[in-house]
């Protein structure tokens, strides 16, 4: 045996250690490479994560469990391109999920998130960034850090993208942020509003449906009107409601219709350029009855104010309703009655609406199924014989103070109330009120003066005081 050497030489380790192909099938394994400086490990894990987390929400919570969301959104921000994407990913499928968006909303991520959607960044981080957005930004809290942190500029720029799903996720997003009024008044300050008028033409419903839902939102905005105004929004939104392959769209087109009349300025400028006529065709045009009865109540929205009605009257709308009120269906010809109401605060449509016979017409709803449509009708008989002799005559030739009786007896309060005051209006003419004495309307008005109702209760009191008149009426 040799002699032990005193001192041994340590030689320095020159050489790399050789490739190593990693597998492992446990996901905590996974997760615990996150945390590794080699750029090849972490495109791999990142890539093996997302393909566990689309698999279901089962795997996403388990992921969240394991830790994986905290190295996730530091990856996000990595040098390494591929990194980033696959790591946002993995974030944006984990993060469709209640539990991983309410722990994600915790780590600050959405600062990080935002300084992603320039237009250097690839596709894929486009998508699954805005992926994770549209996740946030249900939450209120989240909605004001994405406006604080400058998201609002970037993501009206990627409404243009080429890809749909990030057009979508960018829609989502600014549908969600509108909700507050800064962002809404920033959609049209960033020149959102053209974008949002493109993609009412889009192939995908999905797009076409949140840029009209969004439209609905800002277009509640005067100064957003305006640029709607100038970018011809309102004769799109009628191209589109005449176009009978985009029926799916109309409901809610009309809804932005309805915030375009609403002001009184931007009704004159759209009826001078025949807007008005387009929209009062398009009312008139046989269609699906929930579209049509849409249509109508966004005609009585219009005629909430009184020059909004002078325009309407001379666009004839009262002839209109007068052939809506003889369609089939009770809801179009419920909605054609409340507009008729809305109207009938104009003084020359109340006019119109007897000189064109629409007043029995009103009157024969009365003997109608419908509870809604009953209670209509009688909004519009009350609103139709206000102050106006000529026309309580003619419910009363049409026989209609005997429906209304009945009517005092209906479970809606109403249609009570409505009928009270429609009889107090006929009751100022002697040969009326005669009639209505003759039917029992005094006994009929008992009943309602035991309501819980205030309106119920003033509208017949009143009837009460305008009917007992003379001794006989007062015995009754």
């Amino acid at each position: 045996m040799g002699r032990k050497s005193t001192k041994e030489t340590v030689t320095p380790f020159k050489e790399t250690f050789e490739p190593l192909s990693l597998e492992s099938k446990t996901p905590a394994t996974v997760v615990l490479l996150l945390n590794s400086h080699e750029e090849d490990i972490l495109v791999k894990a990142c890539e093996a994560i997302h393909k566990f987390a689309e698999k279901g929400d089962e795997n996403k919570v388990c992921l969240l469990g394991l830790g994986a969301l905290e190295p996730l959104c530091k990856l996000i921000a990595h040098s390494n391109r591929l990194v980033r994407r696959n790591a946002f990913m993995a974030l944006g499928i984990m993060a469709t999920n209640g539990e991983v968006n309410n722990a994600l909303k915790n780590l600050n991520a959405i600062p990080l998130i935002i300084q992603k959607l320039t237009p250097e960044e690839d596709g894929v981080v486009h998508e699954f960034a805005t992926l994770c957005l549209a996740s946030l930004s249900v939450d209120s809290t989240c909605r004001v850090e994405i406006y604080t942190n400058n998201g609002m500029p970037p993501l009206i720029k990627l409404l243009t993208s080429p890809d749909p799903d990030v057009t979508k996720n960018s829609l989502e997003i600014i549908f969600n942020l509108v909700q507050d009024y800064k962002s809404l008044q920033a959609v049209y300050e960033l020149g959102g509003i053209p974008s949002l008028l493109e993609l009412l033409k889009s192939d995908f419903p999905v797009i076409q449906h949140l840029a009209l839902k969004t439209l609905q939102c800002v277009s509640t905005d005067k100064d957003t009107r305006k640029t709607f105004r100038e970018e011809q929004g309102f004769e799109k939104l009628m191209d589109l409601l005449h176009n009978m392959h985009l029926t799916d769209l109309h409901a809610e087109a009309l809804h932005v219709v309805a915030n375009c009349l609403s002001d009184s300025e931007t009704l004159q400028l759209i009826h001078n350029n025949g807007g008005l006529a387009r929209l009062m065709d398009f009312v008139l045009t046989p269609q699906a009855p929930g579209i049509q009865s849409t249509a109508v109540k966004c005609l009585t929205r219009v005629a909430q104010s009184s020059d909004s009605r002078t325009v309407l009257h001379e666009q004839d709308v009262e002839k209109a309703l007068v052939e809506l009120l003889s369609v089939v269906d009770d809801n179009v010809k419920a909605s054609a009655c409340q507009a008729v109401a809305a109207m009938s605060f104009h003084p020359a449509s109340k006019d119109s609406f007897r000189d064109l016979g629409g007043l029995p017409v009103v009157v024969q709803q009365l003997s109608s199924e419908s509870s809604a449509l009953r209670e209509a009708a009688t909004q519009a008989l009350s609103s139709l014989t206000h102050s106006n002799k000529l026309n309580a005559l003619a419910v009363y030739e049409a026989g209609g103070h005997e429906a209304l009786i009945q009517q005092l007896c209906d479970s809606s309060a109403r249609t009570v109330a409505n009928s009270a005051a429609t009889l107090c209006n006929m009751a100022e003419q002697e040969i009326i009120k005669s009639s209505i004495l003759s039917h029992g309307g005094i006994q009929a008005l008992v009943e309602p003066l035991k309501s819980k109702d205030s309106q119920v209760l003033i509208n017949t009191a009143l009837c009460v005081a305008m009917l007992a008149c003379d001794n006989e009426a007062r015995a009754k």
